[in-house]
């Protein structure tokens, strides 16, 4: 899992069928030097400034109610900044 900062949304205007319904974050890395941008599927309602906990990889299929090509989702919105 990963913990990381909602920095924008994705807007398309043609997705792939499964993809209906899902909206598409820009997510920052919180933690690490790299600070490599990645995509994540959202559908709890998550906000560009929130720092949100994301899984990736295979286990998202678990995650989703639908079998949809993503490979990093929004499990949970933190409510306050994570201390080291």
């Amino acid at each position: 899992m990963v913990i990381g900062r909602v920095v924008n949304t994705v807007i398309s205007s043609r997705k792939y069928d499964s993809l209906q319904g899902l909206k598409l974050l820009v997510i920052e890395p919180y933690y690490g030097d790299n600070k490599e941008y990645f995509i994540a599927a959202d559908v709890i309602g998550a906000g560009i400034g929130e720092l949100v906990l994301i899984t990736r990889g295979e286990m998202t299929k678990y995650a989703l109610d639908r079998n949809a090509p993503v490979d990093a989702i929004v499990v949970g919105i933190l409510d306050k900044e994570p201390t080291v």
